[in-house]
């Protein structure tokens, strides 16, 4: 059984100190390619930390290429992933300020790094004055049956105020009842794969995509089928003929992370194509709320209601705190998702359903989109002008919506190495490749996430992204 030590009086995290500890056995081939890993749960009992902290570190050993999930099958380290000498490791241990036995060095601290993260929101921005008073009144003023157990699909309010919302800025058509309520958007994507793949039908997946998405299929033993993305989105004319996948996995409205958006006849197309073979069209919609050239377009769900399901979330809106998202369902699936979701975590914390049911009901939220979409675009306008006056030659997508945009930067391969050089520079960002299923195809792009940085650290990191750029060259 695989065990190390870790250490609760350090200032380090739980979860960093159990990833460093896998990844530096990985890269030392302590841990050989293609090996299994211990289950989370295992690891966890042996380590002594929760279940929690060993998922996390080992979503960022996937996310960076050091493991794999296989589906029904587990985690295994990745081919390709150990050093030769396996000395690399602890040189950078060395310049994060700590010494190869973990601890910390007296040197001058290093300058704080400036991540270009995408999806992350701008928290400091979040309404607290406004969600704190609405909190207090709804703790005051609730029946005693709030504080009980809830419905599982979630309360009768928020889905209410829900629906109007969906209809009215996304054009979204469902009845409340079509709402179940979910911890996050992540657990909704979770009991739908659940739900819908089996008899082992794959699942038509864009390509390509966050790794959070791949995660989540594969550890609903899932197969994916990747369909290639360009800068429109999925095209279409590549969706599988040869087996009938159980759903389409797309982000039609700023796909991640190319940042298209679908067109219309490409959306008619795919609806024609789920109507054809029987399957589901997932629809996620994260972060769509925030467009800033033109009129957002409409969500897919509103044009076939029946072959669509539609998920969202708050996390990308107003914080990751809150864990509120959301599936509206066709009428056949919505007794069995409710089900399952009963099982799971039985409800959604029913106080936080209620205060963002009021919040949106006051015309809180709206106020806050308008806010931020102001915010994000001067955010974007400053990563653009930066962009283009530091690398002239560079391609820039998907920079209409959201709160990402990706760069190309023409004969640059942007490999994880180049980004490790690129982050030692003090700034992170996200080579496309990373998220890519089939590699190969998007080598010169990366991604740039500007919701969470200000202005001036925007300026500050692209200044030193062309530094670390050029001394590479």
């Amino acid at each position: 059984m695989l065990w190390f030590a870790v250490d609760r009086e350090r200032d380090k995290p739980l979860t960093r100190q159990v990833y460093e500890q896998l990844r530096d056995r990985i890269l030392k081939r302590e841990l050989k390619e293609g090996e299994r890993l211990p289950s989370t749960r295992e690891l966890a009992n042996a380590v002594g930390v929760s279940r929690n902290v060993v998922l996390e570190a080992y979503e960022r050993l996937i996310a960076e290429g050091y493991a794999e999930v296989r589906p029904r099958s587990g985690t295994f380290v990745a081919s390709g992933s150990a050093l030769p000498g396996g000395g690399e490791a602890g040189e950078r241990d060395r310049e994060n300020g700590e010494a190869r036995d973990g601890r910390p060095q007296r040197s001058e601290a290093p300058r704080p790094v400036i991540d270009f993260r995408s999806a992350h929101p701008a928290m400091d921005r979040f309404p607290r004055g406004v969600w704190g008073r609405l909190a207090k009144e709804v703790c005051l003023d609730s029946p005693d049956r709030v504080f009980g157990y809830m419905s599982a699909e979630g309360g009768a309010e928020l889905r209410g105020v829900l629906a109007r919302y969906l209809h009215q800025a996304r054009g979204v058509r469902c009845r409340p009842e079509q709402i179940v309520i979910t911890t996050g958007a992540t657990q909704a994507l979770y009991l739908i794969t659940e739900l819908l793949a089996r008899d082992d039908a794959p699942i038509a997946v864009e390509d390509p995509v966050t790794d959070e998405m791949r995660t989540i299929f594969a550890y609903a033993g899932a197969r994916i089928r990747p369909v290639p993305v360009d800068e429109k989105g999925i095209v279409t004319d590549l969706l599988p003929e040869d087996e009938k996948p159980a759903f389409v996995f797309v982000i039609p409205s700023h796909q991640f992370p190319l940042g298209g958006t679908l067109p219309i006849q490409r959306r008619i197309r795919l609806i024609e194509y789920a109507r054809r073979t029987g399957c589901y069209i997932v629809e996620d919609d994260y972060d769509s709320e925030f467009t800033y050239e033109g009129v957002p377009v409409h969500s897919m769900q509103g044009l076939d209601p029946e072959r669509v399901v539609y998920v969202g979330t708050f996390s990308k809106i107003l914080s990751p705190a809150l864990r509120i998202g959301y599936a509206v369902l066709p009428e056949p699936l919505v007794e069995t998702f409710r089900s399952r979701k009963w099982f799971m975590d039985r409800h959604t914390s029913s106080l936080e359903q209620l205060v963002l049911a009021r919040f949106m009901e006051e015309g809180h939220l709206n106020r806050h989109i308008r806010r931020m979409r102001s915010l994000y675009r001067k955010r974007r306008e400053a990563l653009v002008s930066r962009l283009r006056e530091s690398f002239p030659d560079a391609v820039i997508l998907g920079e209409s919506a959201g709160m990402h945009l990706v760069v190309e930067l023409p004969g640059t391969d942007m490999t994880p190495s180049l980004a490790d050089r690129i982050l030692a520079h003090g700034v992170a960002i996200y080579p496309v490749e990373r998220y890519a299923i089939v590699k190969g195809a998007h080598r010169s792009r990366f991604v740039m996430g500007y919701g969470g940085v200000t202005v001036e650290a925007i300026r500050e990191g692209v200044d030193r992204l062309k530094r670390a750029l050029s001394s590479a060259d």
